[in-house]
């Protein structure tokens, strides 16, 4: 497999780039993919078999079940920064090794309903918490522990539709090219 068609497998809407500012549609559209992500991840695994999801994405990649818990685990860090920022200056947030998370028996080899259940709530919640902020909340910002980064709350909504579709993705692709959907 060629570093291109590698690269192509690892991100397959391309990788994120912080935006320089903000519109009133920019964050709706990242609030909708965020409201509706645990849906539509749903009707994209709900009929994979434990074969199906202890298949890789792509070479040395996670399989489907670890992206799925993932996802959980991810969100839920990303929840609780919002929270963090919108309740204390700058917070200083707590960084986790995804890929240490994602190697964890849980990961490897529990069920994904539990995850896609969290899911679930944690999305209803953070949405909530999403069309609650204001113009003034956008601009609150934490501090990314491992490159020092201020990262805005807008930045952040962005960051995790982009995130939502990215994983998504991986799935979707892999489904495809195993011919999953007939």
């Amino acid at each position: 497999m060629s570093t291109e068609e590698l690269e192509e497998l690892k991100y397959p809407i391309g990788k994120f780039e912080f935006p320089k500012s903000f519109s009133k549609k920019d964050i709706e559209n990242g609030i909708h993919t965020i409201c509706h992500f645990p849906q539509v991840l749903r009707e994209t695994v709900q009929y994979l078999s434990d074969d199906q999801l202890n298949t890789p994405y792509r070479p040395d990649g996670w399989t489907v079940r670890q992206l799925v818990h993932h996802l959980a685990d991810s969100h839920t860090n990303s929840y609780v920064r919002f929270k963090w920022t919108l309740t204390e200056p700058e917070p200083v947030i707590k960084a986790y090794d995804e890929k240490a998370w994602a190697a964890l028996e849980d990961a490897k080899h529990d069920a994904i309903e539990p995850s896609l259940l969290l899911l679930t709530a944690l999305h209803l919640k953070w949405t909530s918490l999403l069309n609650n902020l204001s113009n003034e909340d956008m601009e609150k910002a934490f501090i990314h522990p491992q490159n020092g980064r201020k990262v805005k709350l807008y930045e952040n909504i962005e960051l995790y539709a982009w995130h939502c579709n990215h994983h998504l993705a991986h799935i979707m692709n892999l489904t495809e090219r195993m011919n999953w959907d007939n």
